[in-house]
């Protein structure tokens, strides 16, 4: 001290403040004008970009576990199932819950082929303004959320979106999708029977379809319907005009014996003859060269002679057409028991809660951006004015200011910001 110092200013100098929050408080009451200001502005312009903020809603689902049974396909996982005893609880659960039907279906609803089949359903890139469906997935997987609870099994599934109708159909459509492709993936000793029979039946059908029609083009041509009955019905239809036309010729020989040649009688019974013994020629097939063919144009049925050929081509096309009718009925009655074998064991998506229309929006909370983000930016501009007064040396006695001069030295020959 030297001795052009007053008494006050040698108190002043020895003396220092008690504490620096009064000297605090007192320079924020002093810009409390500012402050207030700044907290208006903040509030108005937090409200206007809150208001400019679209409203999310969330539409939720929640699924039941999956039956393990049903997704194991071999005696394997059965038999770790009942070896399982024999291990550790720790060795056990890692054994067997690497494959468990939560991951399993989570796996499947977080899959490309799910989220390609959803992007191209609700036409996302459109709606999200994206080209790319890479982007269009990332975007998608953002706004989803899939979560199994470890305890229950129970998988949630929950879809924001900025329309609610929109949120409920994308998660009412990733249950679709998880339910179809089950069926489809599925490899159980029901669905490897269920498409082999489905094969078989396609081959068999068509086989089924080609004898019909060569039977029936076969009969149509021929007139055979039943060779063996027709057999019988032409043989008994030419014993009874062999009948006929042996009575015929006993009348005859009478009338001949009593009137001329010339007599109506004998002529009518003559006519008669002869035209008994062309139905028999016709039935006979007396004076046909080729017994195999198709008959003629004033044929009406196959006679004797071309019966046991078209006999024997007649068999072998309705043995055909019998075998593959009996292989049909056998392969639809195996066919249809086969899926509801397949039903019982194919694992189905059994929904606990189905996705919901949201009432109100989940997404922006406005009021907490704006008061937050008010009250933030108020502290933040308080932070600054204190911070600039310390720096300047308005609050003395401070020990941050000189620790802060040590590491980065002021120039004295810069001017100090007035304060």
């Amino acid at each position: 001290m030297t001795g052009l110092e007053t008494p006050s200013q040698q108190q002043e100098t020895s003396t220092p403040p008690t504490g620096g929050t009064p000297s605090v408080r007192a320079l924020l009451s002093s810009r409390r004008r500012l402050l207030v200001r700044v907290a208006a502005i903040s509030f108005v312009v937090l409200c206007g970009i809150a208001l400019l903020i679209p409203n999310e809603y969330k539409s939720d689902a929640q699924l039941m576990p999956i039956d393990q049974q049903s997704l194991s396909s071999s005696s394997m996982m059965s038999a770790m199932a009942g070896a399982s005893a024999l291990l550790p609880g720790g060795l056990a659960s890692g054994l067997l819950g690497a494959r468990t039907p939560g991951a399993t279906s989570i796996g499947i609803l977080t899959s490309r082929t799910v989220q390609d089949d959803i992007i191209n359903e609700f036409d996302l890139r459109r709606v999200y303004h994206i080209s790319k469906y890479v982007e269009t997935r990332k975007k998608l997987a953002g706004r989803t959320s899939v979560v199994e609870d470890k305890k229950s099994g129970i998988i949630a599934i929950t879809v924001m979106d900025h329309d609610p109708t929109r949120a409920r159909d994308i998660a009412a459509a990733y249950i679709r999708e998880l339910d179809k492709l089950l069926t489809q993936l599925s490899t159980s000793s029901a669905r490897q029977e269920r498409v082999f029979l489905e094969g078989r039946l396609k081959v068999i059908k068509e086989d089924l379809d080609s004898s019909s029609l060569a039977l029936s083009q076969f009969s149509s041509r021929n007139a055979t319907l039943d060779y063996q009955k027709q057999g019988q019905v032409t043989v008994e239809a030419a014993a009874k005009l062999q009948g006929e036309l042996i009575s015929a010729e006993s009348e005859l020989r009478g009338l001949e014996a009593t009137y001329t040649e010339d007599n109506i009688r004998v002529r009518e019974v003559r006519a008669r003859m002869d035209e008994l013994q062309s139905q028999l020629r016709k039935i006979g097939g007396q004076g046909e060269t080729d017994t195999g063919g198709d008959l003629g144009p004033n044929q009406l049925f196959p006679s004797i002679r071309q019966l046991p050929i078209l006999g024997v081509t007649y068999v072998n096309l309705y043995r055909r057409f019998t075998m593959q009718e009996t292989l049909y009925e056998l392969l639809t009655k195996q066919y249809e028991l086969a899926k509801v074998a397949e039903a019982k064991e194919i694992p189905t998506v059994k929904v606990l809660d189905p996705p919901n229309i949201p009432e109100k929006k989940s997404f922006p909370p406005r009021s907490v951006i704006v008061v937050l983000g008010t009250l933030f930016i108020t502290f933040a501009v308080a932070a600054w004015i204190v911070g600039k007064s310390v720096w300047a040396g308005g609050i003395p006695g401070n020990a941050g200011r000189g620790f802060l001069e040590t590491v980065f030295p002021v120039d004295p020959q810069l001017p100090q910001s007035p304060l």
